[in-house]
């Protein structure tokens, strides 16, 4: 089981007029991840029980959702920080960056912990995880180190870099570039990071149409073994520095519907079947490398060219708010609902449409109770203590 996919946080900024509909679409995204992994868990169930060969036949590359979320980062936090270092330092960064990401990697870990003690810390194998190596996962968890495949610590035997909530390794990768970004990335003039870009797109399709990884998608990232390691470091970096230079040389147009119009091109790039190919090229994966490298910029800049008032803006921004907690805390829910399918032996949405209803229903009140109990409290009493006022970009 793969957890590929992994939603982007918001920035802060002082004065700039925000995005909204990207705040929309990035929640729209988020969704779309949740009703992917509901089908995962029948691929995975029927993969565990030896009945199927583990495909994923909906929403197929939901899991490039996390590419797109890295799109919108790199978007984000060039607009949002670009112009701000003569009066910021990289300690103020790494500050903001924290408030906004770390309080629900830490309540997602120990979200995680619950969910398997509710499973009775059993593994997929079916033996029984011992209490202290699960919380030492858990504490390890709350500050992003990840579990070797095998180590003692890595409690659910399925490989997972932070086996209580798997998707949190998008963040481990996401604070990977935002410490180049403040080190080395934002140094650059625009045509350097343009030549860095492209250099990094070259060596992505190398490395995922190759195949590289073997695993014929651009999938990698969610354990940590060398081809997952240096494969995240590049998925991760060449759509981060797609989203900074689109956002540097943005203009905006004026483009009506532009939100139901990314939407349906995020819903369509999703649901494209699964594309063969013996050996390589690996076919699938130049499917996914061409929307992040095409496709997911021409969405973020769509995107920024719209405008989000009235019931519209109100949605974008609950999107946009429920999209970070509805990723960091939804899948310790799956965990339960993978054990649950794997046992019952049901592999498909027919049988199982209301508790698949239900899985959607409580991630989706789960992350709103967090957000507005938990995390915007935590935020503004960490911003309030440690960098001051600030306005949310």
């Amino acid at each position: 089981m793969r957890s590929n996919s992994a939603p982007q946080s918001v920035n802060f900024a002082d004065t700039k007029p925000h995005y909204e509909l990207l705040d929309g679409l990035r929640g729209v995204a988020a969704l779309l991840v949740l009703v992917y992994h509901i089908f995962e868990g029948f691929a995975f169930a029927e993969s565990v029980n030896g009945e199927g060969g583990g495909l994923i036949t909906t929403l197929n590359h939901g899991h490039i959702a996390v590419d797109f979320f890295f799109i919108l980062s790199g978007f984000v936090i060039s607009y949002a920080y670009d112009e701000r270092w003569g009066r910021m330092t990289i300690g103020g960064f790494f500050k903001r960056r924290l408030i906004r990401l770390q309080p629900m990697i830490v309540l997602g870990a120990a979200i995680g912990a619950a969910a398997f003690f509710a499973g009775g810390f059993e593994r997929w194998d079916g033996s029984v995880a011992p209490v202290q190596w699960v919380m030492v996962a858990m504490l390890l968890s709350m500050f992003m180190i990840p579990a070797l495949p095998g180590c003692q610590y890595e409690v659910r035997g399925n490989g997972e870099m932070f086996p209580l909530n798997g998707p949190a390794w998008s963040l481990f990768f996401e604070y990977i570039g935002n410490i180049l970004y403040a080190l080395f990335i934002r140094r650059l003039s625009t045509r350097a990071l343009a030549w860095l870009t492209a250099a990094l797109g070259v060596l992505h399709a190398w490395f995922f149409v190759g195949n590289l990884s073997g695993y014929d998608s651009v999938g990698v990232g969610w354990t940590i073994d060398a081809v997952n390691f240096w494969g995240g470091v590049v998925r991760m970096l060449f759509p981060f520095t797609m989203g900074m230079l689109v956002a540097r040389t943005f203009s905006p147009r004026k483009i009506k519907g532009a939100f139901w119009i990314c939407s349906a091109i995020l819903m369509a790039v999703f649901a494209v079947p699964y594309i063969a190919s013996s050996g390589k090229p690996s076919l699938n994966s130049l499917y996914e490398v061409v929307c992040i490298a095409i496709v997911f910029p021409a969405v973020v800049w769509i995107g920024a060219s719209g405008r989000g008032e009235g019931v519209s803006g109100r949605i974008n921004s609950l999107l946009g708010e429920l999209s970070y907690p509805l990723y960091i805390v939804h899948y310790p829910i799956m965990y339960l609902f993978y054990a649950w399918l794997i046992e019952n032996r049901y592999y498909t949405l027919g049988q199982t449409l209301g508790v698949s209803a239900l899985v959607v229903g409580s991630s989706i009140l789960l992350a709103y109770a967090c957000l507005k109990l938990y995390d915007e409290p935590v935020r503004r009493w960490l911003a309030a203590r440690f960098v001051g006022n600030q306005k949310r970009n």
